[in-house]
């Protein structure tokens, strides 16, 4: 099978098309015939060798993927071949024609659901959802203020945080997001600028500030984020990309919290009732996912410069079959 490579870390042109032996199920294993793959800012940070743990060389990167069943393993009795899924994560990475998974890391794909928007399900939804929900604390009634809203990640939570009943108010850096976070349901679209102005979130949520803030910059937002707070207000860092400073007394007559997540972090208990809780919401429609982008799979390392240059659009994925 064709699969991307990376036999050493570095620049997105590390990566090549390669022919692979195709991957065999052994027991409690699913062999996925792969229709489109997902690409996540954190693949980009792993490729360069920029990221806390490193895979061991030659990888295939990737976790996100979306397709059909080939084969499974002997213990493997809730999928068949031909049955549609997507996956949170994988054991041979998703950038290739097939990828190899544990049987937990494959969960089913809704008729109403295309491979594109499948393959933007599992770590932008599971993220958002473990922001929210498994992090966050968010509640109906309260005020959610998305940094980077226009994202896989941010479109998930806009989506996500409306079906819970919480009022959401987005930023991204251009035009085009605004109008792409108030189709996702937000009642609010603002420039970066803008939602770092503490009067201006004020004047949007009664005097009160943001009750949830999610981060997905924090080296360059975490020290405003403090000033635009309601009383008990939380800020969820989702990435960051260095340090920075904050005056910690602005936590405290407030009782603001600062607490970080990562997806890596839920048990599998957790996993299964949080991915659950997303197929139910891609089922009835309120989670739709958003595939901007779909590229060949030879063109994996024009996708890693687009997700780490230029302002996010939903996802970008890797159609293994389109030449």
């Amino acid at each position: 099978m064709l699969a991307v490579q990376v036999h050493e870390f570095g620049a997105p042109e590390v990566m090549r098309l390669e022919e692979i032996p195709d991957p065999v199920p052994a027991p409690g294993r699913i062999v996925v015939k792969v229709e489109a793959a997902g690409v996540n800012p954190v693949e980009t940070y792993v490729r360069s060798g920029a990221y806390a743990r490193l895979p061991k060389l030659p990888y295939t990167p990737g976790a996100d993927a979306a397709g059909t069943v080939l084969s499974v393993g002997d213990g493997v009795t809730a999928f068949r071949a031909g049955d549609r899924v997507y996956t949170s994560g994988t054991l041979s990475g998703a950038y290739a024609a097939q990828a190899l998974c544990d049987r937990t890391q494959v969960f089913p794909l809704p008729a109403n659901v295309s491979f594109a928007q499948g393959a933007a399900i599992g770590i932008p939804c599971g993220t958002a959802w473990r922001a929210l929900f498994g992090r966050g604390g968010a509640k109906a009634g309260e005020t959610l203020l998305v940094h980077g809203a226009s994202g896989g990640v941010g479109t998930a939570a806009v989506q996500l945080a409306v079906r819970a009943g919480l009022e959401v108010i987005g930023s991204s850096g251009t035009e085009r997001g605004r109008k792409l976070v108030l189709e996702q349901g937000a009642k609010h679209a603002l420039s970066h600028e803008e939602s770092n102005d503490p009067e201006r979130i004020r004047a949007l949520t009664g005097g009160r500030g943001a009750d949830l803030i999610l981060e997905m910059l924090a080296n360059v937002n975490l020290a405003k984020d403090l000033a635009l707070l309601a009383p008990r207000g939380r800020v969820v860092v989702i990435g960051s990309r260095g340090p920075v400073e904050i005056d910690p007394r602005m936590t405290m007559a407030s009782e603001l919290s600062i607490v970080g997540m990562m997806l890596a972090g839920a048990d599998a208990d957790k996993r299964v009732a949080m991915y659950r809780d997303i197929n139910e919401a891609l089922e009835n429609g309120s989670l739709r996912p958003v595939a901007d982008r779909e590229l060949p799979l030879a063109q994996a390392a024009s996708a890693h410069h687009e997700i780490m240059e230029s302002n996010a659009f939903g996802k970008i994925v890797l159609v293994p079959g389109r030449g």
